[in-house]
């Protein structure tokens, strides 16, 4: 191919990965803010309320992110049949997937209403508990509309309409920041509920964001050709065997990586109450940084699973590489943030008034150094992982994650901070190595399976 072509190509391919990255890095973003709200307003009632509902919505929001990375197929199977012109399977795939998401969602909601029960035996300060119970109880009934809302976001995304889930996400965002200052502070005329406001604020606004997406597939035309809803009840063993089938290593490998961030929340917890408030901080910084990413990342993954579906290889590992390399020039551009204001981003968490509001910061900077460096092989992991996803190779990167994540990161930190005495810092430099290694494994993983010579022997993967 001419250079000139092959450049036409690429910033064609750029095009198309904005298209769909932009509209969803805003609605990650949203997302996540709507978190991170909830923390500042919580953290207004003093640093034990932030790390209670830190904690308690940080592992709501893992077991989340796991149901909804097996979910997250569904969009990888409507992306191929987009990419073949077949609309009926592309619908027949998000038909399914609510049935999955459905049997997933209830007993999820009551293993979250009962999780406070856990936490004394993970060695959790007993203040903390107490609290973060109460906002369990609060956010477990969120769940069932956030994986309905993911399966509604895979198909959206694949059919390339992602500008609709964008406008929602922002608007759900002004709605928490009014739930969440009413229902935690008792402004706006609302009744001042403490950390259970919090998690009723979050429940409230995922709600919200279910039932708008739902309007706007329902009755927006673009989408009437799909016709959704008809047999939307019927189910169908084989479509739902192969999300089950493709999706659970997909699953297992976001438990993986959400596992990591939660056991380093568990043992900074062992550290005390102050250093899991400058952990909520950190967390909450990363966080942002990932999500811009991951817009990205779900961009490939419905680029590289189009091409596949349209049999196109060459295709496919372009749109794999050029989302690898921005996500690295993203993240580098994103560390100057935590570098150069890392006291800044802890004012907007903790009341100064509060006596212990100086030492989490200090600790918080420490931490945010950190963090600026691994959020570049986060971001590269992110992306690599999805851009195998589109090429359903879902199995092999479990291994890597394994050996990445928990070998390196749980196992290196815990010797960092404890044996070697690096204390927290020492949990986080292991999730740095843990993270570095797991993208640059993925990363070769996907060149491999798409290089030329591969192809050539063995057709497309």
């Amino acid at each position: 191919m001419p250079a000139a072509a092959g450049k036409t190509t690429a910033l064609r391919e750029v095009r198309g990965l904005a298209v769909i990255a932009v509209p969803l890095a805003g609605a990650y973003l949203a997302e996540v803010a709507m978190i991170v709200i909830t923390k500042v307003v919580a953290g207004k009632l003093g640093h034990l309320e932030l790390a209670a509902v830190g904690l308690a919505g940080d592992l709501v929001f893992e077991i989340m992110v796991v149901l909804a990375g097996l979910l997250s197929v569904v969009g990888v199977m409507a992306a191929e049949a987009e990419g073949a012109g077949d609309r009926r399977a592309s619908a027949h795939a998000a038909r399914q997937g609510f049935l999955v998401a459905t049997a997933l969602g209830v007993p999820g909601t009551i293993a979250i209403w009962y999780l406070g029960g856990v936490l004394p035996l993970l060695g959790q300060d007993a203040e903390v508990v107490a609290l973060a119970s109460l906002t369990l109880k609060a956010l477990a009934p969120a769940l069932l509309p956030v994986l309905w809302f993911t399966v509604l976001r895979n198909f959206v995304a694949a059919v390339g309409h992602t500008r609709s889930i964008l406008a929602i996400t922002l608007l759900a965002v002004g709605l928490d920041a009014v739930l969440s200052y009413g229902l935690v502070l008792g402004r706006f005329g609302l009744p001042a509920w403490g950390v259970v406001g919090a998690g009723l604020a979050l429940t409230l606004t995922n709600w919200f964001m279910f039932a708008a997406l739902l309007a706007v597939v329902v009755f927006t035309r673009r989408f009437a050709s799909y016709r959704l809803w008809q047999g939307l009840f019927r189910a169908d063993g084989p479509t739902i065997a192969a999300i089950f089938r493709l999706g659970f290593p997909v699953a297992v490998i976001v438990l993986l990586e959400s596992g990591l961030f939660s056991a380093v929340q568990l043992l900074m917890g062992l550290f005390g109450a102050l250093a899991l408030a400058a952990n909520q901080i950190v967390m909450s910084w990363t966080a942002c940084a990932f999500v811009i990413v991951l817009g990205l990342a779900e961009a490939t993954m419905v680029r590289v699973a189009r091409a596949r579906g349209g049999g196109q290889g060459a295709l496919a590992r372009q749109a794999g590489l050029i989302g690898i390399l921005l996500s690295v020039g993203i993240m580098l551009l994103l560390a100057i943030v935590p570098l150069t204001m890392p006291d800044a981003l802890s004012a907007l968490f903790l009341d100064p008034s509060d006596p212990a509001a100086k030492e989490v910061t200090q600790l918080a900077a420490a931490l945010l150094l950190i963090a600026a460096f691994f959020g570049v092989f986060d971001g590269l992991q992110a992306v690599a992982t999805r851009a195998l996803r589109g090429l359903r190779d879902t199995v092999v990167p479990v291994w890597f994650a394994a050996f990445g994540y928990w070998g390196i990161g749980i196992g290196g930190g815990v010797v960092l901070a404890f044996p070697l005495g690096l204390g927290e810092q020492g949990l986080w430099w292991g999730l740095a190595g843990g993270l570095m290694a797991t993208g640059v494994a993925l990363t070769w993983r996907f060149l491999a399976l798409t290089s030329p010579r591969r192809g050539q022997r063995t057709g497309f993967p």
